[in-house]
């Protein structure tokens, strides 16, 4: 038994001194191993990596089974609105649709502005070829030409002397009646060409509009209503006068020939007197 332990003292002894005697080559095996076996060899150098492993370990996987079931739900959810919002509230096939039709009714304004467009001139002579050109110009600027325009082939008011202060009041009421109501169809014609014009650039803009923006394009399109509907108030108006000064033409007219009889009868009357 002390053979062999003192053999066995004996050879640690030279290991020990073999190993002191090739300590760089010792060190470099350990180094190499460390690098080779990371997880073996921190454990055994230093047991509490072992512990922090099993820590990191237990929140991975809490992170994975909590709150990762957590944002799997949330997920799922919205991915159930988003296909809810594809197929029920904005479907792509009729946001398709909806846009062609917006095409069709483009060129059917188009189409509109075309046939208004149409020359419709009648007037042979040089008087009348001009204020009709000026009534069909669609150009408010021509609007200050008009009276002259109309005096040119209606003639002007009689003066004093050709004509009593109540018959000149007539022709003059008549004529600025008439002077008004061709005036605003100028206007009226224009805003027209602007509407047209504002519901075009509607259309183009409704093609190629987001679904999320449809409400400002409609709240647009009811402004541009609202104005439409003043501008025929407005034509309706002025066809409302015209109509009421040819009335009162007529009431005129009777009113006169009243008079005219009345002043006939004084003078029969006067006459007879003398006899």
């Amino acid at each position: 038994m002390r053979k062999q332990m003192k053999k066995m003292i004996e050879t640690l002894a030279r290991g020990f001194g073999w190993a002191w005697i090739r300590k760089v080559r010792v060190g470099v095996l350990l180094l190499v191993s460390t690098i080779l076996f990371p997880g073996p060899a921190k454990a055994f150098l230093d047991p509490c990596c072992a512990l922090m492993a099993a820590g990191l370990t237990s929140i991975s996987s809490a992170l994975s089974s909590v709150i990762g079931g957590g944002l799997n739900s949330i997920l799922g959810v919205e991915q159930d609105i988003q296909k809810f919002e594809q197929t029920v509230v904005w479907p792509q096939n009729l946001i398709n649709q909806a846009r062609s039709l917006v095409g069709n009714v483009r060129n059917i304004f188009v189409q509109i502005q075309t046939i208004t467009q149409v020359p419709v001139n009648s007037a042979t002579l040089a008087g009348p070829q001009q204020l009709e050109q000026n009534l069909l110009s669609r150009n408010p600027a021509q609007i200050a030409q008009t009276s002259a325009q109309y005096q040119a082939v209606y003639g002007a008011v009689p003066t004093p002397t050709d004509a009593s202060p109540e018959l000149r009041d007539l022709i003059d009421s008549t004529d600025a009646a008439a002077q008004a109501a061709l005036k605003r169809a100028i206007e009226i014609d224009a805003l027209a060409d602007l509407e047209l014009q504002a519901a075009d650039q509607l259309n183009e803009s409704i093609q190629t509009a987001a679904p999320g923006s449809a409400p400002i394009i409609e709240a647009q399109a009811d402004a541009w209503l609202v104005r439409a509907n003043a501008y025929t108030q407005s034509a309706t108006a002025d066809l409302m006068r015209v109509r009421a000064i040819s009335l009162a033409n007529a009431g005129a007219d009777v009113k006169m020939g009243a008079t005219n009889t009345a002043n006939l009868n004084q003078q029969i009357q006067n006459l007879l007197k003398r006899q």
